[in-house]
């Protein structure tokens, strides 16, 4: 488990590194704005069309090291660019690399965090078998606390490399050049596929692609709530995404802070996510629901705050309160659709989520760029914080019923069983067929 973790925790610190440092090349090749936008577009969102399918080859292959072969594939993708870089720049090879790492990075993102959700529920029924004699609903609960903690890890080490990775990025690719940050990049992703050797992400089943992702479909489709639960969030996310473009504008033009004023602006965001973490592992047994809800009206209210705030530090400390809400929010929302997810298919619901977010990021980036150009920072930040806290009654709603109605049988036949105990399912009937 701990091993995992340190993967993650590498992987993560190397991809901020690398992103900094393609960004930061691709403008100083090509001086457009419109160029790092289209590099972004496809590193993050046109991977999302495919994660699911290498998902769910990866986990229809009986070989092993699967997992690992992702992060070395990621390796050679870094490794290219940075060639590419240094002996001859040309922006449609930068922008297929930048897919093909996305591809990979999304894809083993999506299956890391099934592992590490089922390492921590495998210890927890060790331990209580060894252990003996509790009752079967103190057992569930235990499992269901053990994979929300495991979780809650995960997201304290992505907010710590989330305040780490941009800085540590920028000094280097200052100091030593974009290829440079590409190599080490290349570098970590060989850590973290090392440290993953003996992972096996084999999940029985449909014994072709097509048959899992059919499986993985028909789970959401017959899951009614949490396919509006998902639809919810993808709203939110929307919201979410559509701030990025508006901080550049409001830091220099509305505040007239300048580039310091923007970089604390986004320290600031960055420290309130890891505080956002800690109180998320900290509130462990506090429901979901309320937590993913907290978290969505604290993003809602920094973006507010931004909107009021007549000054850089009570922007900064509008950044804070919108961090703490990063920080909760979908993590939150990874720990409720584990829950009611049969184990089997957690690695394909999971590249799905994480599909659905690169989806929404693709929507909100160039949403923001229109709202503040037909506005002002100041009433888009207001548009997009309120247009998320209007989503909390619909998220509110349809999370408990989500964990009320447990979810459809698997495609086994058997009821599911989302917290890793074996025949048993969430309290309250399935969701109707």
């Amino acid at each position: 488990m701990r091993r995992i973790l340190a993967a993650y925790t590498v992987n993560s610190l190397g991809t901020w590194i690398g992103l900094v440092a393609v960004l930061v090349a691709v403008f100083d090749h090509t001086h457009s704005a419109l160029a790092v936008a289209a590099t972004i577009f496809a590193g993050e969102a046109l991977p999302a069309f495919v994660v699911p399918i290498v998902v769910a080859r990866v986990e229809a292959s009986r070989r092993g090291r699967e997992l690992s072969g992702l992060y070395a594939f990621e390796a050679v993708a870094a490794a290219l660019l940075a060639v590419v870089f240094l002996l001859h720049f040309s922006l449609p090879a930068v922008l297929l690399l930048a897919a093909l790492d996305g591809t990979a990075a999304l894809a083993g993102s999506a299956l890391l965090r099934a592992e590490i959700a089922r390492g921590a529920r495998e210890q927890m029924e060790a331990d209580l078998r060894a252990e003996g004699g509790k009752p079967r609903a103190d057992i569930e609960e235990s499992v269901q606390e053990a994979e929300r903690r495991a979780n809650a890890a995960r997201n304290v080490a992505f907010s710590l490399t989330f305040v780490l990775g941009p800085a540590l990025g920028g000094v280097l690719v200052a100091a030593a050049g974009a290829p440079a940050g590409l190599f080490i990049d290349a570098g970590s992703f060989l850590i973290c596929g090392a440290l993953l050797l003996d992972l096996h992400p084999h999940v029985a089943g449909g014994e072709s692609v097509r048959a899992r992702l059919r499986a993985a479909w028909r789970y959401i489709d017959e899951a009614r709530s949490l396919r509006g639960l998902l639809a919810a969030e993808a709203v939110a996310l929307i919201f979410f995404e559509t701030g990025g473009p508006i901080e550049v504008s409001y830091a220099e033009s509305t505040l007239r802070a300048g580039d310091r004023g923007f970089g604390l602006i986004l320290t600031s965001w960055g420290a309130g996510a890891v505080i956002g973490s800690i109180v998320f592992a900290r509130l462990v047994r506090r429901p979901l629901p309320t937590m993913l809800c907290a978290g969505t009206f604290a993003i809602g209210l920094g973006y507010v705050g931004f909107a009021l705030a007549p000054s850089l530090a009570l922007a900064c400390l509008a950044a804070v309160v919108g961090g703490v809400g990063n920080g909760m929010q979908w993590t939150s929302l990874i720990s409720l659709v584990q829950r009611v997810t049969p184990e089997n298919l957690h690695g394909r619901l999971m590249g799905a989520v994480e599909s659905l977010g690169a989806l929404c990021r693709a929507i909100g980036l160039p949403l923001g760029g229109v709202l503040v150009t037909l506005s002002s920072p100041r009433v888009a930040f207001l548009i997009v914080g309120l247009g998320a806290m209007l989503t909390i009654g619909a998220l509110l709603g349809l999370s408990r019923r989500t964990l009320k109605e447990g979810g459809p049988e698997d495609d086994t036949g058997a009821p599911a069983t989302p917290i890793g105990v074996q025949g048993e399912s969430m309290p309250g009937a399935p969701a109707p067929m």
